[in-house]
């Protein structure tokens, strides 16, 4: 994972940025006071990290891209940044009171590892995961025209069944899941966030911020969907490729488990 995010490090923050309602969301389901020490793992280049510090709490940063490290450490200096795997975390036992990961554990090479590593380094509190499920990528429109690449970025995603049982494998108590939709205000451009705008996938800069484009698709794929998209947003035919694509799944998942 990190040779990939050294290379999407070096354009990431132009279209990515923490969202304001996934950090709020974030917050509210770490149950944590002010000035609580929480981890946030697989932190990128820290946007989500600094958000949630901006909150009140005290924040950790921990990723394995010395790319995505380098740059969080100019957004803050008073967030504790580490380069460091998640199967294997630089941290003492029992030292935070949250963990946090977001968007992330689809680049674990398996779960139950960092999941352990996480209730390890948890003194007690809650682990809040944001992510997106295989069951509810089936239905994100951007089917139709990459089909290839989301179908295997969909293959990387681990159904939140899995996600469950090996958190509760690994020690925790499942608190619950939370379903979240893409809203048209989103401002974190990851890979669904033109749900409703999909002018924005005809950006070359949005794509090469999101994973499943800069590592998934073949240039063919992407040449030939970005084309059949153009000419459909100009025909309008797109409204009716949005109308076929609905779900009661949600676009995207926060799981939350504790350990007491």
């Amino acid at each position: 994972m990190a040779p990939l995010y050294d290379q999407i490090g070096l354009s990431y923050d132009t279209t990515r940025k923490a969202d304001p309602e996934i950090t709020r969301r974030l917050r509210y389901h770490l149950q944590v006071t002010d000035q609580s020490q929480v981890l946030d793992i697989a932190c990128g280049t820290g946007n989500y990290t600094v958000a949630l510090e901006h909150t009140g709490l005290n924040m950790f940063g921990v990723d394995q891209s010395k790319e995505m490290i380098k740059h969080a450490q100019e957004k803050s200096t008073t967030i504790h940044w580490e380069l460091g795997d998640v199967s294997k975390l630089p941290f003492n036992n029992k030292v935070f009171n949250g963990v946090a990961c977001t968007l992330a554990i689809h680049h674990f090479d398996n779960l139950l590892v960092p999941f352990q590593e996480v209730y390890r380094v948890l003194d007690c509190g809650r682990f809040v995961i944001f992510t997106s499920s295989h069951e509810q990528m089936k239905y994100y429109w951007l089917n139709e025209y990459f089909p290839d690449a989301i179908a295997e970025s969909a293959q990387q995603m681990p159904n939140i069944k899995d996600v469950t049982e090996t958190l509760g494998t690994a020690g925790f108590n499942i608190i619950g899941n939370e379903t979240f939709l893409i809203q048209p205000d989103l401002e974190d451009f990851f890979l669904y966030s033109g749900k409703y705008d999909p002018n924005m996938y005809l950006n070359e800069k949005v794509r090469s911020g999101i994973s499943t484009f800069a590592n998934l698709a073949s240039e063919e794929e992407v040449e030939i969907g970005i084309e059949k998209l153009r000419k459909d947003i100009e025909s309008k035919r797109i409204e009716e490729v949005l109308t076929k694509y609905t779900s009661q799944l949600g676009d995207y998942t926060f799981v939350v488990a504790e350990k007491r």
